[in-house]
């Protein structure tokens, strides 16, 4: 199935997505990146962009320097890691030799910056170049309105193999890099030592059934009031089905071609996760803490539970919460099953250069981006923000070496993003932040209501198949 690219269209959509995005993210991967919902009716007439994204943005950059531009830059970056922006950005208009200057607009949240998109007009967006968030991939793919990344990239003869393959995997399609990887984490496992240690547990469980068998120990001889605070994160509904190898939609997880169904319905992947779920919730082992990537952050940090699950991104502000109450322990996000053979997709947010059909202005984006994406640069944002280095020879810099000295948890984050493969890279779905909310209200009502994990799954397959077969038939 082709989508067609039309703008009507794709701002129809884009409202019917951002009406429910806000309650989809709950909380996103850290607090400075929560999403807020931010609607908006606001629709625009403009040409027919029925070509494909890499043909209507079929323009060779190398032909225009760059030189003297200014090129605006939206991102969602607030709180300390909008402070590491706005250095690098500074950092950039003080040192690059084609005075070249970046005017750097906060946006609000994601949903903010890519509703704000869809009330513009090709060749003039508003912005030259956008972070958007992982979930809104698949939207701007299809919208037609962005350079792919690789068009600038093979322009300039830059080598791709500097970015962390395993990251670069997300943002692929068809052996194109459409977005510039920039903010990535994954989830991982946190857990309190001390009660491990306590409870005379030496292994730290790999698997959701390994965690189950550990549980009682932690409560009756380790102190914990809870085993796992497990917050319902549609994030990890993907992470379980990802670690399980299991597609979660079809056309090759979104990624052969639009997807038309939900997969883990099918493949026995969602099944699996919300039976271990709600055998840890019957139990008392991981009681409802919440929505929300952080929702289970609190309790572990207060010492209440023992383990809980968190982005990478949230290392620092975990280690800081706890403020030296107890040890930190990481470990690899866990398996559905003992057996299963797959890894973690990426999180986070990435760049995307717009269309603005102005050859030297997309020339000051990429010297932009490159500098964004430079070992120097890298370095000093993970260093800042715990968000992954997105280039691989970012490790070589001593300000890398040093923080990872100072935060040797975050070796775990290294160690599990390497371990995985570009195969684990997640779906595409243009209705992603609707799912979410899908996914959490059901568990939700599984646990609370005590509703069977089959009936909450059918109820997940149904609705999220309802929003596909609505987005598709809208853009056909």
């Amino acid at each position: 199935m082709k989508l067609k690219k039309t703008k009507r269209a794709m701002s129809m959509a884009m409202a019917v997505m951002v009406a429910v995005s806000a309650a989809a993210c709950g909380k996103s991967e850290t607090s400075s990146n929560s999403a807020d919902s931010a609607s908006s009716s606001a629709q625009t007439e403009s040409k027919d962009n029925s070509s494909s994204a890499e043909t209507q943005a079929k323009t060779d950059p190398s032909g225009a320097s760059g030189e003297g531009q200014t090129i605006t830059f939206w991102h969602s970056m607030g709180g300390v890691n909008g402070e590491a922006i706005d250095y690098l950005v500074k950092k950039f208009n003080e040192e690059n030799t084609k005075n070249i200057k970046v005017d750097a607009q906060y946006q609000g949240s994601y949903d903010d910056a890519i509703n704000k998109l869809k009330s513009a007009q090709i060749g003039n967006m508003g912005a030259d170049l956008v972070q958007i968030y992982d979930i809104g991939t698949r939207f701007m793919i299809d919208s037609g309105w962005v350079i792919p990344m690789q068009d600038l990239i093979d322009a300039d003869g830059w080598d791709d193999s500097q970015i962390e393959p395993n990251i670069a995997a997300y943002y692929t399609v068809d052996n194109k890099l459409y977005s510039m990887p920039f903010n990535s984490s994954t989830p991982i496992l946190y857990y309190n030592k001390d009660m491990f240690e306590k409870a005379g547990i030496t292994e730290v469980p790999d698997s959701l059934p390994g965690i189950e068998a550990v549980s009682e120990d932690l409560i009756t001889k380790g102190g914990a009031g809870e085993a796992i605070s497990l917050g319902i994160y549609g994030w990890f509904f993907e992470q379980f089905t990802a670690k399980q190898g299991k597609s979660y939609v079809d056309n090759g997880n979104g990624r052969e071609g639009v997807a038309t169904a939900v997969e883990f319905d099918s493949n026995g992947a969602g099944l699996n996760t919300l039976t271990a779920w709600k055998s840890l919730a019957d139990k008392g082992y991981a009681p409802n803490v919440g929505r929300g990537g952080d929702a289970g952050l609190a309790d572990f940090s207060s010492g209440k539970s023992a383990m809980t699950l968190g982005s990478t991104a949230s290392l620092k502000q975990v280690l800081n919460d706890v403020n030296g109450k107890f040890e930190v322990g990481t470990a690899y996000f866990p398996k559905v099953s003992d057996d299963d053979q797959g890894g973690v997709s990426i999180g986070g947010a990435s760049l995307w250069a717009l269309n603005n059909e102005d050859e030297a202005k997309q020339m000051a984006v990429w010297e932009f981006v490159k500098f964004l994406v430079s070992p120097e640069s890298q370095a000093y944002w993970n260093a800042q923000t715990g968000y992954f280095p997105v280039t691989v020879t970012a490790h070589d810099e001593p300000v890398f070496k040093e923080n990872l000295e100072k935060y040797p948890q975050f070796e775990t984050a290294i160690d599990q993003l390497h371990d995985s493969t570009p195969e684990s890279a997640g779906a595409l779905l243009s209705v992603f932040p609707e799912a979410r909310t899908i996914v959490e209200t059901e568990i939700e009502n599984m646990i609370n209501k005590n509703e069977k994990p089959e009936d909450a799954l059918k109820t997940i397959a149904d609705q999220i198949n309802k929003s596909i077969e609505d987005y598709n038939l809208l853009n056909e």
